[in-house]
């Protein structure tokens, strides 16, 4: 520590980005203090998972020796190390609905992520964050919480944060962790006007009790899913928009009776309508559909509702000389897909061993978090393409299908990619196992491979022109379709590319299939992605297990 300073870090946002950070940080020897203009615990939502999600908090707790990040890592350590609120996620699901008619039961995918090594779960965020602050706290972090910043002072050799209360506190170095009302991006102007983001939308969020399941859907036997759209992220997608089902009370171990509850939609397709309160508004939305109003029609808002503008925003900049916007600090897109975590821990991940060299080296120049930026910025266009590629299509199922499918590969692949670091890393102990993941050309992107990376491209010229009426939704689907047919590192067994084969699932037989597939046809690097994964998946599969 500089002793000329208060402290090493200001870390501003004591939420789940602050306070993983602030807890790598203090747990490694650095004076951090942790400030937040409120208190725990606190609402959030962004409560669902992903494989990546769950790899990446892994690594951090493993590499930074911080155990208790890894305790969202499993919903058994969740039960046992936090408390009986959250829920299990065994699947992502997708229903396409159309106002006045009731959902095909033809129309619908679904991602199986039950399984194996990888067991993701609903986040109860107000337990989850303050488990990771106090986990910061007993790391060393200092605390000053309900504390109001009134301005920020960038300085060659030194940062102040300056409270409402007059007080002026210095460090060596700031992260703004606090989302979209950031006082340093504020104070330097970095958001940028406009955003150069494509996606649109807007959103509607509570949590409710008295949820209605799967029966509302009226769909019986071989209709059915192979899991329950209630044990798992129900997506009910609708032209331009979809609604969210994310239950906490999934879970035979859990106490808590709430569901996360929400719409994202399109702002300029469906403008806000400021006659009514957000609630109304919502239940308006979801009786243009049948089997959605069914599903909400004895549900009970048990918080105030949340109504937004328009969610994206973007900063031109994310670092500089002693300073670094943080993941929502940096920018957002949407919650389609579950990223907003996963995010998060990507930044925390390529930011902590950076400003710890820094801080040791005592150089906070903007080179040495170069590399920062490009994945924060990464994130945002890589997402954005995305997600706007996704509402172009929500309406026209075989369309969005396929999207779905190339959005479910990259997953795949980021996950076994980051599994396989992290078995090379805990085999030798060696942390360059997992510094080499960054040594790639598309910083940001969940698979950072040219191949996945045309296939992303080719998804965003096909929705494109489908948008514009060049072309049919089918034609733009068999397109997608043919191109990850003909792939070769497109893993045939999965079903990726058979749009009949609606569920993906990594059952026993179908991951032995993949294990075949990887040793005889799959490109060398692919097999090396699929090998040891695998192989350890499959293991839990067989032995009804989920390893940590």
């Amino acid at each position: 520590m500089n002793a000329t300073t208060d402290h090493d870090v200001i870390v501003l946002g004591a939420g789940i980005a602050g306070s993983m950070l602030g807890a790598i940080l203090a747990r490694q020897g650095a004076s951090v203090l942790l400030v937040d203009a409120g208190s725990h615990p606190k609402f959030a939502v962004g409560e669902s998972t992903i494989p990546e999600t769950l790899v990446t908090l892994r690594m951090i707790a493993e590499r930074y020796d911080v155990p208790e990040i890894a305790t969202l890592t499993n919903t058994k350590f969740l039960m046992e190390q936090v408390n009986t609120s959250f829920g299990v996620k065994d699947h992502f699901g997708f229903l396409l609905h159309r106002e006045g008619e009731e959902p095909d039961w033809r129309e619908a995918v679904q991602l199986s992520t039950g399984g194996g090594v990888y067991k993701t779960s609903h986040l109860f965020r107000q337990d989850t964050d303050t488990h990771l602050f106090h986990a910061a706290v007993r790391h060393g972090c200092v605390p000053k919480l309900n504390h109001l910043v009134s301005d920020v002072e960038i300085e060659d050799d030194h940062v102040a944060v300056v409270g409402t209360d007059g007080s002026r506190i210095t460090a060596r170095y700031l992260v703004d962790a606090s989302g979209f009302r950031s006082p340093l991006a504020a104070k330097l102007g970095l958001r940028e006007e406009p955003s150069r983001l494509k996606h649109h939308s807007r959103s509607l969020f509570s949590h409710m009790i008295n949820v209605r399941q799967d029966e509302v859907l009226g769909h019986t036997g071989d209709q059915c899913p192979p899991t329950r759209w209630y044990d798992g992220t129900m997506h009910h997608t609708f032209d331009r928009g979809w609604f969210w089902v994310i239950p906490f009370d999934n879970n035979p171990a859990s106490r808590n009776p709430l569901v996360s509850v929400g719409v994202t939609l399109d702002e300029r397709k469906y403008p806000k309508n400021r006659d009514l309160t957000p609630e109304q508004e919502f239940f308006e939305l979801a009786s243009r559909f049948p089997a959605v109003k069914r599903q909400f029609e004895n549900a009970v808002s048990v918080r105030e509702w949340v109504s937004t503008e328009r969610l994206q925003y973007s900063a031109t900049r994310s670092v500089g000389a002693r300073w670094c916007l943080m993941s929502h600090a940096a920018g957002f897109i949407d919650p389609l897909y579950s990223r907003g975590i996963s995010n998060t821990a990507n930044v925390v991940n390529v930011l902590a061993h950076r400003l710890l060299g820094a801080l040791r080296e005592d150089d906070f120049t903007v080179e040495r978090f170069e590399y920062v930026e490009r994945v924060e910025q990464g994130l945002l266009d890589y997402n954005d393409a995305l997600v706007n590629a996704s509402f172009i299509s929500f309406g026209h199922y075989p369309l969005f299908s396929a999207v779905f499918r190339v959005w479910t590969l990259g997953t795949v692949f980021s996950a076994n990619r980051l599994q396989a670091a992290m078995m090379r890393f805990r085999r030798t102990g060696d942390p360059e196992h997992l510094r080499a993941l960054e040594d790639h050309d598309h910083p940001g992107l969940w698979w950072p491979d040219a191949r996945y990376l045309e296939l992303l491209d080719a998804v965003v010229e096909q929705t494109s022109r489908y948008e514009r009426g060049e072309v049919t939704g089918d034609e733009a689907a068999q397109y997608l379709f043919r191109r990850l047919s003909s792939a070769d590192f497109v893993p045939k067994p999965f079903g990726f590319a058979d749009i009949e084969h609606r569920f993906l699932r990594p059952t026993p037989g179908r991951m032995v299939s993949l294990l075949k597939w990887a040793l005889t046809e799959a490109p060398d690097d692919v097999r090396d992605l699929y090998l040891g994964p695998v192989t350890e998946s499959l293991k839990g599969l067989v032995a009804g297990r989920r390893p940590a």
